[in-house]
């Protein structure tokens, strides 16, 4: 897997989620193809104003072609064929993220000659920038604030990148295995073990706890009455 194959995986990958969110927030066609072009372009924006290349760069022919025709065939299919859009949603997303951050790393690598630094921050930017522009202009909290492991994730793709697993092989792998533990963080609910989110797990104990003492406290009553 080359450079250009992750570019264009990525971008594909990434416009396609932003068409799918474009449907669920009821966007029409116009906007299903705003929201696609900033997906798939927001986090390249971003990392290159960081590591400090034209954003021109970003507009190439055939990459701006990729996404308009990735986005006119989503635009055609029946509705009824995407009904399960946050399934297939999560996985371009995952594919998206993994793509994109490998491909920051990369990009700093070379021009910052394997600053680690500068390589994490690349990936981070590249790899989230786009969902979160998505996701905020479609009014929805932002995955990447609420998922560890989206930043995670990215910083991983950097230490491999720094690591030197760039042959074809290791880049496919690292894809596969970002997307997989990504769909399982998020289908298991992991989270770190940190004390803010012990107690939001306490809140939601205290909460569920409630509503049975509540439903039972009802139960009682309608069956003495």
């Amino acid at each position: 897997m080359s450079w250009a194959v992750l570019h264009f995986i990525g971008i594909i990958s990434y416009a396609a989620t932003g068409a799918f969110v474009a449907f669920e927030a009821r966007f029409s066609f116009i906007g299903v193809f705003a929201l696609g072009f900033i997906t798939a372009f927001g986090g390249g924006l971003i990392r290159n104003v960081i590591i400090g290349i034209p954003v021109t760069e970003l507009w190439e022919q055939s990459t701006i072609l990729t996404v308009f025709i990735t986005l006119i065939i989503i635009v055609l299919i029946p509705l009824k064929w995407i009904d399960h859009w946050r399934r297939w949603g999560m996985f371009f997303d995952s594919i998206g993220l993994a793509s994109f951050a490998l491909q920051g790393a990369m990009l700093a690598s070379a021009v910052y000659s394997n600053n680690l630094g500068v390589m994490i921050l690349a990936a981070l930017f590249t790899g989230v920038g786009g969902g979160v522009m998505r996701d905020v202009i479609a009014g929805r909290k932002p995955l990447a604030l609420k998922e560890e492991i989206h930043a995670i994730l990215t910083i991983l793709c950097a230490l491999s990148i720094w690591l030197g697993w760039s042959s074809p092989l290791a880049l496919t792998l690292i894809v596969v295995i970002v997307v997989a533990v990504r769909l399982s963080a998020i289908y298991y609910k992991w989270r770190l073990p940190l004390p803010c989110h012990y107690e939001e797990n306490r809140k939601d104990s205290f909460t569920d706890s409630s509503v049975k003492s509540n439903s039972k406290l009802k139960l009682d009553k309608s069956n003495e009455s």
